[in-house]
């Protein structure tokens, strides 16, 4: 037996080093992927196929809880789970700093990917994966049933998997993980909102969603698999080859030693990053921020919102999601009393760093050049909605006074408040900051219609802010001023905003 699995190993097709090593990091960044993964998901466990995720829409439902059919009665922050740290990283409903180690880690899994990939043609190796012969499909054939049976293929049959694992692989490395990337990249909002054709490759972007969940359930089933026939067929052929690149038998004990260590490392240090984060949530933050900050920049810091025109009054949405409710009295009476005399005495202030400040009322706003776009509306939670929104553009709006050469960035302040603070403080106003180039992005209104209405309650009446090609939480909704300032980090826990502060976000959240 060992001097036929011995001729079996072709020499061409061996274990190197860069092969075993690729498989053994892409091990690690999967398991990071998937975790993080799963604390997205759990922001808003639904799936769906149409863009408005309306309810009863879902195809896919992973909550108990019920959407009422009236828009505002139920909030999408209503709706997420709370995951145990050591299922999913972080845990404990710390979506923010989940897409921060999803983004960063999938950067270094695609970089890892292209290196293994480029080896595999550079050095032949791809005929491990690729068929060279139709003849592999009734060859898998034969296999499944051999598998199904529960018995083993003849060890002849792999070079060095047999047909069945071959596909399977192939299918993994050239199907699998591209669909994976092109719909991770729909779930940008700056990517979709400057190419909306982009997301329609998939239906939309909620297929593209749907299909991103799909391709991990494959690869867990994939991994699972290919786990269980590394210890069931012929396992020291398997084992020796992976750890130590050639078939050593009288080894299988110190190979099988060596990799169950190193598996539960790799399991260790999957839970060592949910401890780390919590340990100290906003040192996390900061740091994860600050190492996806320079890729943000270079592959999504020049797109901007391009969906005027695109989309159609036939697209907009039956029913839109939302968050963030309206003041109470007691959080602001201002609004309130606002809100009962039908925004008659409101007033915008525009000032900070600048040469005047400006008050306007809403039939100054109505009254200057109106803008209205039909958009979709992007929340980090995963759930879209399009509308049409009118209004005007901020940059009209700022343009009435001159800023300070100081001013960097648009601080909007609402009348509302933070839904909590991250530490248990008593919740703040709400507030974002905005650097330029988003504030002077053509679509970046200031709306007080929505759909041809005024604009609802819910939706942040009086006015809100609408950018385009970022995601909602930073559109400041119940707008009260609007500042130029010089630095975000001196104003509330100094993160850019309201939202970065109390949910552990990111300012630019472009991915």
């Amino acid at each position: 037996m060992d001097s036929l699995i011995t001729a079996v190993a072709s020499p061409e097709l061996g274990f190197p080093a860069w092969l075993r090593i690729t498989h053994f990091i892409n091990f690690v960044f999967v398991g990071v992927l998937i975790r993080s993964g799963v604390e997205i998901l759990s922001s808003h466990p639904r799936l769906y196929w149409r863009t408005d995720c309306g309810p009863g829409t879902e195809w896919l439902r992973l909550t108990k809880s019920i959407v009422p059919a009236e828009e505002g009665q139920y909030m999408a922050r209503d709706d997420e789970l709370v995951l145990p740290k050591w299922f999913s990283l972080p845990g404990g409903k710390k979506i923010g700093i989940g897409r921060r180690w999803h983004g960063l880690t999938n950067f270094a899994w695609m970089i890892t990917g292209i290196i293994y990939v480029g080896l595999l043609f550079g050095t032949g190796e791809w005929r491990r994966l690729l068929p060279t012969s139709w003849d592999i499909f009734p060859r898998a054939l034969d296999s499944l049933r051999t598998y199904l049976t529960f018995n083993l293929p003849p060890v002849a049959a792999f070079h060095p998997y047999d047909a069945l694992q071959q596909l399977m692989y192939a299918f993994i490395v050239f199907v699998v993980a591209p669909m994976m990337i092109l719909t991770g990249i729909a779930m940008s909002p700056s990517v979709i909102g400057r190419f909306p054709w982009y997301a329609k490759l998939f239906g939309n972007r909620q297929g593209a969603r749907s299909l991103h969940f799909i391709g991990m359930v494959i690869y867990l089933g994939f991994a699972l698999f290919h786990v269980t026939l590394v210890f069931v067929v012929y396992p020291a052929h398997n084992v020796t080859h992976m750890v130590f690149g050639e078939y050593r038998p009288k080894q299988f004990g110190a190979a099988l030693a060596i990799m169950l260590t190193m598996i539960a490392a790799v399991v260790a240090f999957w839970l060592w990053q949910s401890w780390w984060s919590h340990q100290n949530l906003r040192r996390t933050q900061v740091i994860l921020n600050d190492l996806e900050e320079p890729i943000r920049k270079l592959f999504l810091g020049r797109l901007k919102s391009r969906q005027r025109g695109y989309y159609k009054e036939s697209d907009i949405s039956p029913y839109h999601w939302s968050n963030g409710r309206p003041p109470t009295p007691e959080e602001s009476p201002e609004w309130e009393a606002l809100r009962k005399d039908d925004w008659r005495g409101y007033q915008l202030e525009i000032g900070g760093l600048t040469n005047k400040t400006v008050s306007l009322c809403m039939d100054d706003l109505r009254d200057m050049p109106r803008q209205e776009q039909i958009t979709m509306h992007t929340c980090m939670q995963g759930w879209t909605g399009i509308a049409k929104w009118g209004g005007v553009r901020l940059s009209d709006v700022i343009g009435l006074v001159e800023p300070d050469e100081k001013a960097k960035y648009l601080m909007l302040t609402s009348f509302g408040t933070a839904q909590h603070m991250y530490d248990g403080r008593p919740v703040e106003p709400y507030y974002t900051c905005l650097p330029k180039e988003l504030v002077y992005e053509d679509e970046t209104i200031l709306a007080f219609d929505m759909n041809g209405q005024p604009l609802p309650m819910t939706f942040g009446a009086p006015l809100r802010l609408r950018v385009e090609s970022i995601h909602g939480y930073k559109m400041v909704k119940y707008l009260h001023k609007i500042e130029w300032i010089e630095d975000y980090h001196t104003v509330g826990d100094g993160m850019g905003g309201t939202r970065e502060d109390s949910s552990l976000q990111s300012i630019n959240a472009r991915i």
